[in-house]
């Protein structure tokens, strides 16, 4: 299995619902900036409720940054317009919530679970160019921080402005970072 980290997002055409309307997105839409994307198995279901409100608790900081996000799921736009009017969590969402109900995004980020038609919790970060920076997937019932997706966006738009500086472990915008050489090695 090859990596998908600095691979580029393949094309996609998709519906999402966001500020009321149905807008059509395609990989285009994450080229220019940097973008997040979370996938999610299901609307109307238990964990996704609750990241899904994470996220939208520190929208406004990813958008402060210059980031924007994607919610992902295989439900069609309209049932991510019948989540938000019926969920007092999902209101709080600005960002776009994409539908997926082919699976093309979701099998193209590897995250399709074929035999029930879902994706499982994955996260990725991409730069401008639209390549990957950060794929992280987690089995269903293990549910996601925004918190630290927050500041491995910030570590990854730092490492990108910062040639040859790298971020340690739990760095934060402010601490040191490590410029990595031979006089580096076994110092640490």
């Amino acid at each position: 299995m090859s990596s998908i980290i600095n691979s580029t997002i393949k094309p996609f055409k998709a519906t999402a619902f966001h500020h009321g309307k149905f807008v059509p997105v395609t990989e285009q839409d994450l080229l220019g900036k940097w973008s997040v994307v979370v996938f999610y198995p299901a609307d109307f279901t238990f964990v996704c409720p609750t990241e899904l409100g994470d996220l939208a608790d520190f929208y406004a900081k990813f958008q402060e940054i210059g980031v924007e996000v994607y919610s992902v799921s295989t439900d069609t736009h309209f049932t991510h317009k019948a989540w938000h009017d019926a969920s007092e969590t999902i209101k709080k969402i600005n960002y776009p919530m994409i539908g997926d109900p082919t699976g093309t995004i979701t099998r193209n980020f590897g995250v399709m679970i074929e035999e029930e038609g879902l994706a499982l919790r994955g996260t990725f970060v991409i730069n401008p160019q639209g390549e990957i920076k950060v794929a992280e997937i987690h089995d269903l019932g293990i549910g996601r921080s925004a918190a630290e997706l927050f500041r491995k966006v910030q570590a990854a738009q730092y490492v990108a402005n910062h040639d040859g500086e790298v971020c340690p472990a739990k760095w934060t915008p402010g601490e040191a970072t490590l410029a990595p050489s031979l006089d580096l090695v076994g110092k640490i």
